[in-house]
C-alpha cells in the first residue's frame, strides 16, 4: 500500500533554476471562517474560495501600490481557457474597503475574482509580513515596470485625485500568494518581503498545474 503523503507547504526562493523548499506553518483552520467582501459589499467565508477547487490566491499590499497595480495588470493577461483547462480559480485579495474594488479592476483590466479583507484578519493570522525588507541579491520583479520613485509618485497622485483621499489599506502591510484546495489542502505559499517580491506568475501557474507558459511581452501562449 502506498504511503500517504501529507500536504506540501512550500516557500519558494526566486533564484533562477532553484526552488528551495522550506516548511512554513499555514493553518487554514485559523482563517477559514474569516469573511472577505466582494465589490458589492457581500461577504463570504474565506474557505468558500478553495473548498471545491484548487485556487491560486494573491494577496496584494494595497490597491494604490504601483507594484501591485502592475502585477495585477499582468494577472489580467492570463487567458480564461488556461485557468479552466487546469481547473483552477484565480483570486486577488486586497485590504481596502470593498468600494475600491471596481475602480481597481477598471484600472488594471483584471476580470477574475477579487475580494477584500479590510481588517487584515487573514493577512495577520497567516503571518504575512509587515514593513519591507530589501536585499542586494533580490531578483527584480518581471512584472513591475516602474521605478520606485516614479511608481510612488503615481500612487500618491492616484490617492490625491481619487474621490476621497484614501491610501486603500495599511501602507506597511506586505502581501503574498498561496495555492490551496480543494478542501484544506495547502500546496504552496510565498510571503512577500517587500513591494517587488511578488512570486513570478508563470511559476505560480506551473506550481498550480498549468502546462503552458504565458509570454507577458507578447499577447500569446507558448507551449512548453
Amino acid at each position: 500500500m502506498a504511503a500517504v503523503l501529507s500536504p506540501i507547504t512550500r516557500q519558494v526562493s526566486k533564484e533562477p533554476r532553484e526552488l528551495q523548499r522550506v516548511c512554513v506553518d499555514i493553518r487554514l483552520e485559523d482563517v477559514q471562517d474569516c469573511l472577505v467582501y466582494d465589490r458589492r459589499g457581500g461577504s463570504v467565508p474565506f474557505k468558500n474560495l478553495y473548498q471545491h477547487a484548487k485556487s491560486v490566491i494573491i494577496f496584494v499590499r494595497n490597491f494604490l501600490c504601483y507594484a501591485c497595480k502592475e502585477y495585477v495588470e499582468d494577472l489580467s493577461k492570463i487567458p480564461e481557457d488556461v485557468l479552466k483547462g487546469a481547473g483552477i480559480r484565480l483570486i486577488v485579495i486586497g485590504q481596502s474597503m470593498h468600494h475600491h474594488i471596481e475602480a481597481f479592476c477598471t484600472l488594471t483590466g483584471y476580470p477574475y475574482e477579487i475580494y477584500v479583507d479590510p481588517d487584515r484578519h487573514i493577512y495577520q493570522k497567516l503571518g504575512m509580513k509587515r514593513e519591507e525588507t530589501f536585499t542586494d541579491s533580490a531578483q527584480p520583479s518581471p512584472h513591475v515596470k516602474s521605478g520606485i520613485f516614479a511608481g510612488q509618485m503615481k500612487s500618491i497622485w492616484r490617492a490625491m485625485t481619487g474621490p476621497i483621499f484614501d491610501f486603500q489599506g495599511d501602507l506597511h502591510q506586505q502581501g503574498g500568494a498561496i495555492i490551496v484546495g480543494p478542501g484544506a489542502q495547502v500546496h504552496f505559499c510565498h510571503f512577500d518581503t517587500n513591494r517587488l517580491d511578488h512570486m513570478p506568475i508563470n511559476w505560480l501557474l506551473q506550481l498550480a498545474g498549468v502546462q503552458q507558459t504565458l509570454d507577458f511581452s507578447k499577447p500569446k501562449i507558448m507551449h512548453v
